[in-house]
């Protein structure tokens, strides 16, 4: 409580913040994983050093290891990061453990409202508690589950031909979770181009959160609920309905009959180099990967397109990604790491943030009129971030995701048990670790 409240006065102490007002010049570190985007942001930053007089420095983390590495860092109190990128899931840590600056005073002197930003990135990235006024970062890249496909290979005339003898159908982008699963069987194990085919690339992987972030595209839409709608923490028969089970279900299912063999172990790195290298119709996975796809000579273009994760019999969910940006309370540059934080809000500069490859949650740039057509995946985003759900922010979400990917991955990949067990053993150990915390 004294370190939130300590974390409260700093932020205010710094309300006057403008670029070039520090009283000296800082050499600033931002902590993020490493991929694409933190290289654009490297670019991006540059705009911020001329402007401000900091120097910027970078501390950029494989995603594998990410989070061990940053949450250690925080946990321990380090001074490495003056400012974090963490995932959206750390947000409820990041407050009530004190890592993180309160930034709402900070965001009223300086004409930083949260009402310009997309709403679900908003909840997902900045506030705690959830659905209150209390931000801790700015929405800095927003991110979601999409699939892309072969558009090319779903345009052959011969393909199409036999699809639609065999479904009654034109092969096209899914309109259901149902039709995007025979999709893949269709593909799977087919020869296109000499060379045997399969159908979508889903997460799977155990370590970190792979399985959490695929199967959960399937839950949603069947009709999984974190918790009673009506009793925070009220889990029986909402993480386990009858939907919930359905939905687990449909994962193995597509797991069995439409993903690669030996593709028990993967997510982001492994979907994307399946898709490349022409092994796969279609790939899960982030938003982020589509400006790669588009760039690639030999996927890119119109031979690749892009669909919203399609709906279920329970509705139409995406698993959100993404991060905020937040000032680390440890930080002895706080005032510099606020004037970033301020430049990264302006509108211009997140226009230039799109144009490099970061995905922007400031509606002025995503509602502008020409954004849905400035490329190829943008009208997918903007589909995609209508219709997010996220995991768990509660400062056990460690513990929780350990227990949702253990039960997870042992009945879709390893076969053991019913889908019914698995959810009533996660209902179990994450009421475990509520009560431990005191939540229930």
């Amino acid at each position: 409580m004294n370190i939130k409240l300590m974390n409260t006065v700093s932020a205010g102490a710094l309300l006057v913040v403008g670029l070039a007002s520090a009283a000296k010049a800082e050499n600033l570190t931002l902590c993020w994983a490493a991929w694409d985007p933190a290289n654009a942001l490297v670019e991006l930053s540059k705009d911020f050093e001329a402007k401000s007089g900091h120097t910027m420095s970078f501390e950029f983390v494989p995603w594998p290891n990410f989070a061990d590495r940053m949450l250690n860092e925080l946990n321990s109190g380090g001074q490495l990061c003056d400012l974090m990128i963490g995932d959206s899931q750390w947000i409820g840590s990041g407050a009530e453990s004190g890592h993180y600056v309160k930034l709402n005073d900070f965001f009223d002197a300086n004409g930083i409202s949260m009402s310009d930003f997309i709403p679900a990135t908003v909840t997902g990235y900045s506030e705690w508690p959830k659905n209150t006024p209390n931000y801790w970062a700015l929405p800095a890249f927003g991110d979601v589950v999409g699939w892309t496909y072969r558009r090319d290979w779903f345009e052959r005339p011969e393909i199409q031909e036999e699809f639609q003898k065999t479904f009654g159908r034109p092969l096209a982008i899914p309109a259901t979770l149902e039709e995007l699963k025979q999709i893949a069987q269709f593909f799977q194990g087919r020869e296109i181009d000499g060379k045997t085919v399969y159908g979508a690339a889903i997460y799977t992987e155990r370590g970190s959160e792979g399985i959490t972030m695929g199967v959960t595209n399937a839950l949603y839409n069947f009709g999984f609920l974190y918790e009673n709608p009506e009793k925070p923490y009220d889990l029986e028969g909402f993480v386990n309905s009858d939907g919930a089970v359905a939905g687990l279900e449909f994962y193995k299912d597509l797991y069995e009959t439409g993903a690669p063999p030996g593709s028990s172990n993967w997510y982001m790195g492994e979907n994307i180099d399946a898709y490349k290298s022409g092994q796969v119709a279609m790939q899960m996975n982030f938003a982020f990967i589509w400006p790669g796809v588009n760039a690639d000579p030999n996927v890119g273009g119109d031979r690749s397109g892009y669909f919203a994760n399609p709906p279920g019999p329970a509705g139409q969910f995406a698993q959100l990604g993404g991060q905020g940006i937040s000032v680390v309370a440890y930080s002895t540059k706080q005032e510099a790491a606020l004037e970033y934080i301020k430049w990264f809000a302006q509108p211009d500069v997140q226009a230039k943030w799109w144009e490099l490859g970061g995905y922007s949650a400031l509606k002025a740039v995503v509602e502008d009129p020409d954004f849905a057509s400035s490329q190829p995946y943008a009208q997918t985003f903007l589909d995609s971030m209508a219709i997010v759900k996220d995991f768990w922010a509660e400062p056990a979400y460690a513990d929780l995701l350990l227990a949702m990917q253990e039960k997870v991955h042992d009945y879709v990949i390893a076969g053991n048990g019913t889908a019914k067990e698995a959810l009533d053993g996660l209902v179990v150990e994450w009421t475990e670790i509520f009560e431990d915390e005191g939540k229930i």
